[in-house]
């Protein structure tokens, strides 16, 4: 199923409603182009059709809600990915000198299993995941470095990123976020 035909949710018509909100604010949008366009948000049942209320408001990446499936190309740079996006079941990513970051924490996995096919030279790969979700090296890797920093998930059946291809030179780290410590006014010494 195209990532443009998945169902949405409250939270992504809520994300939507923000930028248009945003966008009045900012005199891009007049209260009847405003209106319209939050009805139409709060009346949408797909992604895709949240996506194009906002398509003429900011660039691609900067969407709340990603749907793009296009590879992830880094030359002699950084290029990122996150928020909320559809991670499709294969994306293939480049770096020549560069760097590729890929934020999982709040995106949608179309499959449990999803596979990052990586041609890097002389380039890093960073993943950032979410707890429960385990993280495998299955490619190549020639002078390069992998340091996987995930914690273990739950159940063995939990989702599966996968990292295949080739590199060179390079490295690919993966990791996720340290837990927010929770301090209590209730504990007392006694």
């Amino acid at each position: 199923m195209p990532a443009r035909d998945l169902r949405a949710s409250d939270a992504d018509r809520e994300r939507v409603v923000a930028l248009l909100r945003d966008a009045h604010g900012d005199g891009r949008l007049t209260v009847d182009e405003h209106a319209e366009r939050v009805e139409g948000a709060y009346s949408a049942r797909t992604l895709g059709e949240l996506t194009a209320l906002t398509a003429d408001l900011t660039t691609p990446e900067q969407q709340p809600i990603q749907v793009g499936d296009r590879p992830m190309v880094a030359l002699f740079g950084t290029v990122r990915r996150g928020g909320r996006w559809v991670v499709p079941v294969t994306l293939p990513v480049s770096a020549l000198f560069g760097t590729v970051e890929i934020d999982l924490r709040e995106a949608l996995l179309q499959r449990r299993h999803v596979v990052v096919r990586a041609a890097m030279l002389g380039g890093r790969l960073r993943l950032v995941v979410p707890e429960g979700v385990r993280v495998e090296f299955t490619g190549r890797s020639v002078l390069g470095s992998r340091d996987l920093r995930v914690r273990p998930p739950y159940e063995d059946d939990g989702p599966v990123v996968e990292v295949s291809g080739v590199v060179v030179l390079g490295s690919v780290n993966a990791r996720t976020p340290k837990r927010r410590r929770r301090w209590s006014l209730s504990r007392r010494r006694p």
